[in-house]
């Protein structure tokens, strides 16, 4: 007779799911909340367990992302809550709060400015790894701010930040700041609306349309970024900001038109231009 194990691993492969060991073990992991290197063939689960496990394969096999499923993704250093009310934090993305990090240690007690924070998972990275920063984190979606409340204490750095609900398309976006910013850091909205429906289900299904939408060309917020961060960064300030495929270039125009220099374009896993850095 097979073990729940090897029935959940069969499951997964026959659908396709890539590591289908490795994604059994979590999912069972989770309905029976035990370590994940804790299950194994002779893994047992009761009745409630196994209705749980079910109803997250029953997802899983919806294309719904694992960590969608089970509320969690890792990322650097730390382990956010994550809801489909949020971009799922992605690997390519650390280059940003690396690059962010050693920029810092040219500041104390440097201030961050997250533009789009959704879980939190760039500016909480960078609080968490520096005691002495403070930081805001700004979204238009409240209940995107709420994860990334709960993931601010969480990692226990909730003392240090504030969040902010708005949108940097409002007149009034810069006067929510008393002071400017050492660092300011955002992921925005950069695929072409066109391109959208092409995603992968798991993306485009389960990640917030408007954490993915950049307008026609995919560039809308990099313009309308590129009129307000510059009276909101300090004269020996730096901007990071993730881009898409092929976008640097034209987001660097865009910036320098708003008389920022571009100092660094950094490439992420898989050798792709995935963040520029800008200063005044």
């Amino acid at each position: 007779m097979s073990s729940t194990f090897e029935n959940t691993i069969s499951v997964l492969a026959k659908a396709g799911i890539p590591s289908p060991r490795l994604e059994a073990r979590i999912l069972i992991a989770e309905a029976s909340r035990q370590e994940a290197g804790n299950i194994g063939t002779d893994s047992v689960l009761d009745k409630d367990q196994q209705e749980k496990l079910e109803e997250m394969l029953s997802l899983r096999l919806q294309n719904m992302p694992l960590d969608k499923i089970i509320g969690s993704k890792d990322f650097y250093k730390y382990s956010f809550n994550v809801t489909c009310d949020v971009l799922s934090p992605r690997p390519d993305t650390e280059v940003l709060v690396e690059e962010a990090l050693r920029l810092s240690s040219a500041f104390q007690s440097p201030s961050f400015l997250d533009l789009g924070t959704g879980s939190g998972c760039i500016l909480l990275s960078l609080l968490g790894e520096r005691k002495d920063a403070r930081g805001v984190g700004v979204d238009c979606s409240e209940k995107a701010l709420a994860v990334a409340a709960s993931n601010a204490e969480k990692i226990g750095v909730k003392e240090q930040v504030r969040f902010c609900r708005a949108s940097w398309f409002n007149e009034d976006f810069g006067s929510l700041f008393a002071k400017p910013f050492d660092l300011i850091v955002s992921n925005p909205p950069y695929i072409p609306t066109g391109d959208i429906p092409g995603l992968e289900e798991n993306v485009r299904k389960y990640d917030p349309f408007g954490a993915l939408d950049g307008g026609e060309d995919g560039l809308d917020h990099y313009r309308q970024l590129a009129k307000v961060i510059p009276p909101l960064l300090k004269e020996t300030g730096y901007v990071l900001l993730e881009i898409g495929i092929r976008q640097a270039e034209d987001v660097c125009k865009v910036f320098e038109k708003a008389g920022l220099k571009t100092e660094k374009v950094l490439r992420d896993l898989s050798g792709i231009e995935r963040c520029i850095i800008l200063k005044k």
